[in-house]
């Protein structure tokens, strides 16, 4: 009876200092510091997944403009969100085919809403891979426009004119590389 009673109390202590603990924790969580959380998903820095779409479109020097042209957009989060997405995304070169001054106007702030489309032309929700990609074929983009695929041996264009170079693979989707832009 004796070692009841003491089991009793001990499970009577415990209770309570698990009851303080809660409420320590409860009182150190109003003060944690909020003022990261604003900064988006591509703020989190992590050495040991595989990179984002993002991430590789940023380190490659043949994507310094879509990557510039994607944070004009304020584009960078969803990008590096976990998707999955596939992104058709044009070289430098690429850009440097448009009318002279087209980028300039488009990188303006009073103009980002069309930057956002035609970048928004340039992806789709899932994971296209160019194994299954076959000729004939369309897909909806995120803007709400189709592109149209053709095949012509192992070459996969888009919308007959953009051509897909190579494809890099990312931790939340797919790069297609092309050569040209797509405009909607």
């Amino acid at each position: 009876m004796k070692n009841h009673f003491t089991l009793l109390i001990f499970i009577s202590i415990l209770s309570l200092l698990s009851c303080n603990s809660n409420q320590d924790v409860k009182s150190s969580d109003q003060q944690v510091d909020t003022s990261s959380i604003a900064a988006g998903q591509a703020s989190v820095m992590d050495e040991t997944s595989d990179p984002n779409i993002v991430q590789v479109a940023s380190s490659s020097k043949d994507h310094s403009t879509l990557v510039t042209a994607v944070k004009a957009a304020g584009l960078i989060d969803v990008l590096s969100s976990t998707g999955p997405f596939t992104v058709f995304g044009p070289t430098n070169t690429a850009f440097d085919k448009l009318p002279a001054g087209t980028l300039d106007d488009l990188l303006k702030r009073e103009n980002q809403a069309d930057l956002k489309n035609i970048l928004e032309y340039h992806t789709y929700v899932g994971v296209l891979k160019t194994d299954y990609i076959q000729d004939g074929q369309s897909f909806e983009m995120v803007n709400g426009g189709k592109i149209s695929i053709t095949k012509k041996g192992d070459k996969i264009m888009i919308n007959g004119k953009a051509t897909i170079s190579t494809s890099i693979p990312t931790s939340n989707g797919v790069i297609h590389v092309i050569d040209e832009v797509l405009l909607p």
